[in-house]
């Protein structure tokens, strides 16, 4: 079975047993979240079922596995001749989930 998911401002693409890093959420690592923005499932027989705007009953389970930082992104500006250089890196935070069940 597969869904198709709305966090953040972002959907993905998940199954079961499936590792996904999204945008960092308010939970504990180990803690249970039930994600109901299903915007469509692809039931085992093969039938789609599509949302308007989200699947009714439809809900994605997982658990926090860990907060961590992403890799490090630098921002640098520079204007030639003017001896104008300025450098700033950023590392984002991510929370890491594991899908345990989809259930439609």
């Amino acid at each position: 079975m597969v869904a198709i998911i709305e966090l953040g401002s972002h959907q993905y693409r998940v199954s079961q047993g499936d590792v996904l890093d999204v945008e960092l959420l308010d939970k504990e690592p180990g803690e249970q979240v039930s994600l109901s923005s299903v915007v469509a499932v692809v039931g085992e027989d093969g039938e789609i079922k599509v949302g308007r705007p989200y699947v009714d009953g439809a809900q994605v389970k997982a658990t926090v596995m860990e907060h961590a930082k992403d890799k490090k992104i630098v921002v640098m500006k520079f204007k030639k001749r003017k001896n104008y250089r300025r450098k700033q890196g950023h590392r984002q935070w991510y929370t890491r989930l594991l899908i345990d069940e989809i259930v439609a």
